[in-house]
């Protein structure tokens, strides 16, 4: 699934956490690209030296050098195809974990902390997300409750209602009110001011 601004809307995100979120993903996915691109150079420079131990091989027959320098070679190449696919993975991993994260309402700022210290070698992927999502989402409540923001709207308390605006009239601004049913009113309220 693609990390899309749609995406992260529809999960009831934020618009500016959105933003935040995205260009995070993006510069994860550049500094990935630039990675790939990195080794696919090396893996071009690895035709070039293949081409060119088919050459050493036509004209020595004598000298086992070559396939020491091609083993070599071919071992490093072995090695940096491995690299890649593991950090793929793990890229895939940090995605599904960060959403399951999130899912479990655990506050976006902690996100990131919380992913330094996850072990995502323990996890394992389904297509793009985390095989059995649901114990994993309730190891992450169980263990990081404390991260978990709650929201709990609550009206205020009836047991003593306000009182009037809140504004505290003086003798002569309750005396100058006109209205006799507002004036009577603002005497009750501010009952304090005539002593009963």
């Amino acid at each position: 699934m693609a990390l899309t601004r749609k995406f992260l809307s529809a999960l009831g995100i934020e618009a500016d956490k959105i933003d935040e979120i995205i260009t995070a993903h993006s510069e994860t996915v550049d500094g990935l690209k630039e990675e790939v691109n990195k080794y696919k150079a090396d893996a071009q420079a690895y035709s070039s030296v293949k081409s060119e131990l088919d050459e050493l091989k036509k004209t020595s027959s004598k000298d086992d050098s070559y396939k020491v320098k091609y083993e070599a070679i071919k071992q490093e190449f072995d090695e940096y195809k491995k690299d890649i696919q593991s950090k793929e993975t793990t890229a895939k991993k940090a995605s599904a974990y960060k959403t399951l994260l999130s899912e479990a309402g655990v506050s976006e700022k902690l996100i990131d902390k919380i992913l330094s210290v996850t072990k995502l070698d323990d996890l394992e992927l389904d297509g793009e997300n985390i095989k059995d999502a649901d114990k994993v989402t309730d190891s992450i409540k169980e263990e990081w409750a404390d991260f978990i923001v709650k929201t709990k709207t609550e009206g205020e308390s009836t047991k003593t209602p306000p009182k009037g605006s809140g504004v505290t009239l003086s003798k002569e601004q309750i005396y100058a009110i006109k209205d006799p049913i507002e004036r009577q009113k603002a005497i009750a309220e501010h009952h304090e001011q005539f002593g009963f």
